[in-house]
């Protein structure tokens, strides 16, 4: 049996009369590259904050690396990584400042901080730039960076948040080889993306409208349920689904 690193039950967050976050109940795999859509006001980023150990939810039942979200946030914080959507580095840091000032957040050792800098600096090619701050890079490489400092302390799970907004197809997919290469060392990789092509490189996809969980499977098997070839054409058929109800 799979080992679940997120398991949610009718989980809920209520802003006054609002359902930011509507009953949702999914789990997610140790190891799964798992797609969390929706348009923005779905709940997403609602639902994410829970996750993440930043935000209380009003009702429902969650577990993130096996920690409860209402007890257990400062555990969950130490067992994931996260990249938010915005560059979430120093620009005025260079690139190894930045990952070695990340590594002591993060908990990792001196010695260890060290050698897994040298380590990554040399996985991505940029052993004459560790000097150079991260403000001069282009976004494309600042991106990979943010990635790359989000599992340097080897977290279970990483959340990240719509992290190739504004880069160029070519960027986007050595991004995605990254993810595949996390995901086959163990990490779970708990992603939101606006570009249903990216949809297809997922192991599985939930899709969320209002506040609730519409639609999960893998992408094949959504594309089956839906009769179309496109995971552009899937979301469309919820959207346009939920836009008919609420008329």
């Amino acid at each position: 049996m799979e080992s679940k690193a997120i398991i949610c039950k009718d989980l809920t967050k209520q802003f006054g009369d609002f359902k930011a976050v509507d009953k949702i109940t999914f789990d997610v795999n140790q190891g799964e590259i798992f797609g969390f859509l929706g348009a923005n006001g779905a709940g997403k980023t609602t639902a994410m904050r829970i996750l993440c150990g930043l935000s209380y939810p009003t009702s429902g039942e969650a577990t993130v690396a096996g920690f409860n979200v209402y007890k257990q946030q400062e555990q969950i914080k130490k067992n994931i990584g996260y990249m938010s959507q915005k560059f979430s580095l120093y620009d005025n840091l260079s690139i190894l400042e930045n990952i070695e000032f990340y590594g002591g957040v993060y908990g990792v050792s001196r010695s260890e901080i060290k050698k897994r800098s040298s380590e990554l600096i040399t996985t991505l090619g940029l052993e004459n730039e560790a000097k150079k701050m991260v403000g001069s890079l282009p976004l494309g490489w600042k991106q990979k960076l943010a990635f790359s400092v989000a599992i340097f302390h080897r977290p279970k799970i990483v959340f990240l948040d719509e992290p190739t907004g504004g880069v160029d197809p070519v960027t986007r997919r050595q991004f995605w080889d990254m993810i595949y290469e996390a995901s086959a060392s163990g990490i779970t990789v708990f992603v939101t993306t606006h570009y249903m092509d990216e949809a297809e490189y997922c192991n599985r996809i939930s899709i969320m409208v209002d506040g609730r969980v519409e639609a999960m499977d893998t992408p094949t098997n959504l594309k089956k349920q839906f009769n179309t070839h496109s995971m552009d054409e899937v979301f469309y058929q919820l959207a346009r689904g939920a836009k008919r109800q609420s008329d």
